[in-house]
């Protein structure tokens, strides 16, 4: 069946692992299954990723950001997650266009409509079944991240930053409460991912 679920959620929240897990665990059931990510998943998108990400180019505007993502976004949804929903796949998707709402509209503060606008250009319109939101204080996320030596030119904003994007993701999650679930990211691995999954198996019987 036709079904696209996203991971969201600030640094250090744990979205890659948890989303690679429930994509091998939905492999398994039978279900023909795309994982990917933002930004990247295509070749085009990961030589975008490498511009977004490399600490080298700390002067990038907000707004050169945001369209950075957008084309990394654009290409990843045209070339494989359309094309593998069409055909009746499902899709898990470490970030989305919620990423770009929280990061460059909550965090950097630009104006959320006209984000929202050009999200729905670039996506052609298409939304998450269901999102999960990854959700962790901005101190315990960036401490993780520091702790896995996994540090980037997104890590490197400031606290404020951090703080604005998370409460961000709780008003997006809160504004759209039938299609986000919210869980604690501070909680160990497995219980995180066996929550996931209780959710994802009660969507998919309805």
């Amino acid at each position: 069946m036709s079904f696209f679920i996203t991971l969201e959620g600030p640094e250090g929240g744990g979205k890659s692992t948890q989303a690679q897990r429930l994509a091998n665990h939905l492999e398994s059931q039978g279900h023909d299954i795309l994982f990917t990510r933002e930004p990247g998943g295509t070749e085009i998108g990961d030589q975008i990723r490498r511009v977004i990400m490399s600490l080298e180019n700390k002067s990038m505007s907000p707004e050169a950001e945001f369209l950075l993502f957008s084309a990394s976004r654009a290409q990843l949804v045209r070339e494989l997650i359309q094309p593998h929903l069409e055909r009746g796949g499902m899709v898990v998707c470490d970030r989305f266009f919620h990423s770009s709402l929280a990061y460059q509209g909550y965090g950097h503060e630009l104006d959320l409509e006209l984000l929202r606008t050009i999200s729905g250009f670039v996506t052609g319109g298409l939304i998450p079944d269901l999102t999960f939101l990854l959700d962790l204080t901005s101190e315990l996320g960036l401490e993780r991240r520091k702790r896995d030596g996994r540090w980037n030119r997104l890590d490197d904003y400031d606290l404020a930053f951090h703080e604005r994007v998370r409460e961000g993701y709780l008003h997006l999650a809160d504004a759209d409460p039938g299609r986000w679930t919210r869980i604690d990211a501070a909680q160990p691995e497995d219980q995180i991912q066996e929550q996931i999954r209780e959710v994802v198996a009660g969507r998919l019987a309805v």
